[in-house]
């Protein structure tokens, strides 16, 4: 990249690149001197745009989950409840197959109490009301909904990690037991809906 094209979001851009490079490990030994290394400019050059690695981490991030976030919105519109939740499961395993890094960066929760962070927590804000969208057909009460999105990502996660890591040794098929894994969060999901539904409400 030339001297000249160098801006905030083409630095962002040359890290973006790098991270993924990098494998499931690439976000977090993102360096200034690797992006400037890949910009073809000195480290100091990279601070006419970006204030610090922090910042550019920041950056990667907020990008990260906005491509995440747009992802999910195009896999699930026009879809409802367990196809919603089939549709989304697919689409963030496939993002961290496709971005391991990115989608490693999609895991930092930003600081809500730093301004710095504001355009991460906003862009995080975004991912929050697309998964709450996809789970909304299962009826779940408002006090439940953070519960769900929060079993959803964690068991999502821990599969797309467990398989980005090499962590599934066995010859068995992943993707049977990746469509399994979202039998079993359906199911979890529906189970829930209906014990808060059996709950009696104060009168």
């Amino acid at each position: 990249m030339p001297r000249a094209g160098l801006s905030r979001s083409a630095v962002t851009a040359v890290a973006l690149d790098l991270v993924d490079e990098g494998g499931v490990n690439g976000f977090d030994r993102l360096t200034l001197a690797a992006v400037a290394a890949r910009a073809g400019v000195a480290v100091p050059s990279l601070y006419k745009h970006v204030s610090s690695l922090d910042d550019l981490r920041r950056l990667v991030a907020t990008e990260a989950v906005s491509e995440l976030t747009r992802t999910l919105a195009a896999a699930t519109i026009g879809r409802s409840g367990v196809d919603a939740v089939r549709a989304a499961a697919v689409a963030i395993r496939t993002y961290a197959r496709v971005h391991p890094g990115r989608y490693a960066a999609t895991q930092i929760a930003p600081d809500l109490a730093d301004p710095a962070d504001a355009e991460l927590a906003s862009r995080a804000e975004e991912t929050l009301r697309v998964l709450s969208a996809a789970l909304r057909a299962f009826g779940l009460p408002d006090d439940s909904n953070v519960d769900a999105i929060r079993i959803l990502r964690s068991s999502l996660h821990g599969f797309v990690s467990l398989e980005l890591g090499g962590g599934f040794g066995l010859p068995d098929d992943l993707d049977r037991t990746f469509d399994r894994l979202v039998d079993v969060l359906v199911a979890g999901l529906e189970a829930m809906a209906g014990q808060q539904a059996a709950e009696p409400r104060p009168a």
